[in-house]
């Protein structure tokens, strides 16, 4: 019995996360299952998951730790940005000339920027700020963004309201 158990639990650790060719990790049904319970609610206790999926609680406790440790995922309080002094919110379009990932990691460093994205439409990048009103807004803008190099151009989108944030699109 205990060398079925070892041999069950090593072929569940080499499945539950193998790479693909390109170096991202490819994730089991199990694996999968345990994300879309975590994003249903990231407080659920692993012997909760471990019933849901068919794991042990130390099993569970494992592979969450190598999808944290993996990069597959986060586990963070997510915050609305109102509620907690942050009243002006925008996306940000920007313009590249020369190095697109220049300015991209520029933008990563800075605090007020929660998001990043290269992009293959109309701009270069979108950057998600999240400022405490317009005058901060303004500062990051145009002091901040606009004075780095390869930056051409800039198109701002404030947020208005904010009618959905969600975090729940599972693993489909």
């Amino acid at each position: 019995m205990h060398s079925e158990a070892v041999a069950s639990r090593s072929a569940e650790q080499r499945d539950s996360a193998r790479e693909s060719r390109n170096g991202t990790p490819q994730l089991d049904a199990v694996s999968l299952a345990i994300i879309e319970q975590l994003q249903e609610d990231g407080r659920r206790p692993y012997a909760a998951i471990g019933k849901a999926v068919g794991l042990s609680e130390a099993a569970v406790r494992q592979r969450v730790q190598k999808l944290l440790d993996q990069g597959v995922m986060q586990i963070v309080a997510v915050t609305d940005p109102l509620t907690v002094g942050f009243r002006r919110q925008a996306m940000v379009g920007v313009h590249v000339e020369g190095d697109v990932e220049t300015v991209a990691d520029a933008l990563t460093a800075m605090p007020d920027v929660e998001y990043v994205v290269m992009t293959a439409g109309s701009f270069d990048l979108l950057a998600e700020i999240v400022c405490e009103d317009d005058d901060h807004l303004l500062d990051v803008i145009n002091r901040r963004i606009r004075a780095l190099p390869g930056v051409r151009s800039t198109e701002s989108f404030v947020y208005l309201k904010l009618k959905k944030q969600t975090y729940m699109w599972g693993t489909r």
